[in-house]
């Protein structure tokens, strides 16, 4: 397995924290969310869908390393 750069950690962090942070948005403000990477890559994976697959406006790599 290959060793990510600090930038690519860093890449990572912010896709996983902005789709949390999206989350917690949509959440009605009644209610708490907690962390969850299953659910936070669930999402991630759909967006990876849109954004590198169907659109081709990035690649993996650079969405997500």
């Amino acid at each position: 397995m290959q060793n990510l750069t600090d930038e690519q950690l860093k890449r990572q962090d912010f896709v996983d924290n902005g789709i949390f942070d999206l989350v917690k948005r949509l959440t009605p403000p009644t209610k708490e969310i907690k962390w969850d990477i299953e659910m936070i890559g669930d999402i991630r994976d759909t967006i990876q869908h849109w954004l590198v697959d169907r659109y081709k406006i990035t690649d993996e790599m650079e969405f997500y390393p």
